[in-house]
């Protein structure tokens, strides 16, 4: 099972000295992040896609691609490419560069944002949010998948023997997750390809996300991709540890308190309740994680958000290393235990998909 962080890349000050880190410094801060990730032992670093303040990651292939070389075997991803205002093409050539640069180590996360204005600032209608991460979709994963490309489409202009270069790396485009946080037509357009489907699991009871993963495990099966329970699922997951759950408590109070995202709403201890944000002890993360394969089945990658709302870096690296020393290795062994051998461990690596697509040509011929 793969598990890893994933960052929204919020510049946010911090409520405890009333800092904030300039832009450079967040940029800085979450390269370093990713490269601590490796070190302790994780899969995966998936950061966000925004084009508004107080967010930084407005290009996250130049960000993926600087890790790449700073890294050896971390999965590079994004937790949100936006498949609706970004041109296909481009994301399409963008992506197929990583891939050359970080010798496959990336995968991709489909995903619309809940930035509203962001639509008009590159010319397109946020009424017209779902058909454009269909039919945009639909270009990108022809665009990787033939070499000569007519095209026409509602909300581009047409493509005559168009050809997105670099192809990708050794014939294989990468894996693609579709996120969501509440629209069943990603479940299902996630399932019609037989791509992943990663589920937010930030701000919504369970029962939200079990309708949605539900959806999407049998139209998998319609589809033919395999039965149900092979569906591949990645979850989020918001987490805070110290040692003793008291500490973690009184530590990240100020900071939920302030945070933009949640701060002067439901208390920490609702929150808490209500959605999976776990603040406590290391072995407290572990048991509400492992509930999760109860809510949603035998799934394949586990993100979690430590580094927002202000937090300052060595505590988020602190975070890091009771992830890698504590939790992920109990995690790998208990969920590994569960999980009957049909089931994937983990979505596939680049090297599966290469295969994949050699035996697909076999059969072709």
């Amino acid at each position: 099972m793969q598990f890893g962080i994933f960052s929204v890349g919020d510049v946010t000050t911090d409520p405890t000295t009333g800092r904030t880190p300039t832009e450079a410094e967040r940029i800085k801060a979450m390269v370093t992040i990713a490269q601590k990730a490796e070190e302790a032992g994780l899969d995966v670093f998936a950061t966000g896609e925004h084009h508004n303040p107080p967010f930084v990651p407005s290009s996250p292939t130049t960000m993926l691609g600087y890790v790449a070389a700073k890294t050896e075997r971390l999965i590079l991803s994004t937790s949100t490419t936006l498949i609706t205002t970004n041109d296909p093409v481009k994301i399409a050539e963008d992506f197929a560069m990583l891939q050359h640069l970080a010798d496959g180590r990336v995968d991709l996360m489909m995903g619309r944002g809940n930035t509203g204005p962001v639509y008009p600032w590159f010319g397109q209608d946020i009424r017209q949010g779902i058909p454009l991460a269909i039919e945009n979709y639909h270009l990108l994963h022809r665009l990787w998948r033939e070499d000569v490309v007519d095209w026409e489409g509602k909300f581009r202009t047409p493509l005559q023997g168009f050809t997105s270069t670099p192809r990708p790396l050794d014939g294989a485009p990468p894996f693609v997750w579709h996120g969501s946080i509440r629209s069943p037509e990603i479940a299902e357009q996630a399932a019609y390809y037989g791509d992943g489907f990663f589920a937010n699991n930030i701000f919504w009871p369970k029962e939200h996300f079990q309708r949605l993963i539900q959806l999407y495990r049998r139209r998998y099966e319609h589809y033919g991709h395999g039965s149900a329970d092979q569906a591949i699922v990645g979850l989020g997951g918001q987490i805070f540890m110290r040692k003793n759950s008291q500490d973690a408590v009184k530590e990240f109070r100020p900071y939920f308190d302030n945070a933009p995202v949640y701060g002067h709403g439901p208390s920490l201890e609702e929150f808490t309740r209500e959605t999976p944000l776990t603040v406590g002890s290391p072995q407290e993360v572990i048991e509400r994680t492992l509930q999760f394969r109860d809510y949603f089945g035998d799934y394949q990658r586990q993100l979690f958000l430590v580094d927002h709302a202000g937090l300052p870096l060595k505590t988020v690296l602190e975070q890091l290393d009771l992830l890698g020393e504590e939790v992920v290795p109990v995690l790998r062994k208990e969920f590994e235990a569960l999980r009957p051998s049909h089931v994937p461990a983990s979505a596939p690596g680049h090297l599966e998909l290469v295969a994949a697509n050699d035996a697909k040509k076999e059969t072709t011929r």
